[in-house]
């Protein structure tokens, strides 16, 4: 494994050495992983698209003013959910703008006219509707919550996640991306991955590379992960997202990590993260699924045949089939999983809660991947 000063050394490495890198971080997903690669097939549910935080990357926030703006109510959200289980999704991914309601008093009152106080309320009645009106399971990716927050959230969902993104604290300083954007202060978003740990919620989050992060940062960040999970034990899977440039944004010309850049993070990743954490890169973004198989990456996260990704609406779901032919080219098996991963189940009284246990092993084969597939 990677030492902080080892990965450092990585920075702009290329070629032969990349490959050789690469090779490596191939092999220990290999002994840990075998030759299986997986994916959760699901809907995603952006329940609302306001946010108090303006990062100077995204287009999926509205303010409270834009006609665009919109909080789901519950009858579109379990129209979506109704779909894709009709279309063999399994997984529920609700994602929303961070505590809207703490900045505008708009949403506030919104929420008020519905009977809530916070968007998590809502979330979790909105969990509980999944489970009470569907066979899918909820995940939730509601950015930094309290410790309170997660406790009511673990028994309505069966997974919960929120991209650490960096740890840079330099990208909070006016004119960077996470200027005024309270819940992006790192430590605000580690304290949410150990509030998860201790309260043994199976999570996922990770980095976003290109924002204008060093490398050393990305470095960091994924330590910081390492760190935390070495502790708790929880985090089931981390992301490598590379950011991607969009009109009418700060960072509408800002160059697009490369494929090199890609490979190389993905590799030190595979290589400084515990074996056991699996390594996901989203297969939309830049569509090099055997680069990525390549360097080390055992998933490939969400895809849904029903909803577009919300974050990146530009860029469309890739076919299972497709991802599929790019495994067996690599000597690799597609394989659909839940919204927990085998490890979890199997120490399903320490992270599962509610519901939720039976719900999933109902939905799960024997060794932990969903009994019903998809290809």
């Amino acid at each position: 494994m990677l030492s902080k000063s080892e990965a450092i050394a990585l920075d702009g490495l290329t070629g032969e050495a990349l490959t050789q890198l690469c090779l490596s971080a191939t092999k220990i997903r290999e002994q840990h992983w075998g030759a299986r690669i997986t994916y959760s097939r699901k809907v995603f549910v952006p329940l609302t698209n306001m946010c108090r935080d303006t990062c100077s990357y995204c287009t999926f926030v509205k303010h409270p003013d834009s006609p665009q703006a919109y909080i789901m109510s519950a009858e579109q959200v379990l129209k979506v959910v109704t779909d894709g289980q009709k279309m063999g999704c399994k997984e529920v991914l609700f994602s929303l703008g961070e505590k809207p309601e703490r900045r505008y008093p708009q949403v506030k009152q919104s929420l008020a006219n519905m009977g809530y106080s916070s968007m998590v309320d809502y979330l979790v009645d909105s969990c509980q509707m999944v489970i009470d009106q569907s066979q899918l399971l909820p995940h939730v990716n509601a950015g930094t919550l309290t410790l309170d927050e997660i406790r009511r959230l673990k028994p309505v969902s069966a997974s919960m996640g929120m991209m650490l993104e960096t740890v840079s604290k330099r990208l909070l300083v006016k004119g960077n991306v996470h200027y005024a954007c309270p819940d992006k202060v790192p430590v605000q978003r580690l304290r949410t991955l150990e509030r998860a740990g201790k309260l043994d919620v199976p999570f996922t989050t990770g980095i976003l590379i290109g924002i204008g992060e060093t490398w050393t940062e990305r470095v960091e960040s994924l330590i910081a992960i390492n760190e935390i999970h070495q502790q708790y034990g929880h985090i089931q899977e981390v992301i490598v997202q590379n950011f991607c440039a969009k009109a009418d944004t700060a960072m509408a010309g800002a160059a697009e990590p490369g494929l090199d850049d890609m490979r190389r993070t993905l590799a030190m990743a595979r290589l400084i993260l515990d074996p056991s954490i699996s390594i996901q890169a989203p297969p939309n973004l830049q569509q090099r699924y055997s680069a990525y198989l390549k360097a080390g990456i055992n998933d490939f996260g969400g895809i849904s045949p029903l909803t577009l990704d919300h974050i990146n609406p530009e860029r469309s779901w890739p076919q299972i089939s497709q991802l599929a032919t790019a495994c067996e080219a690599n000597g690799d098996q597609l394989q659909e999983r839940l919204a927990v991963y085998p490890k979890y189940q199997r120490n399903g009284d320490r992270y599962l809660a509610g519901e939720i246990p039976s719900r999933l092993y109902s939905m799960a084969r024997a060794d932990g991947l969903a009994a019903v597939q998809f290809h």
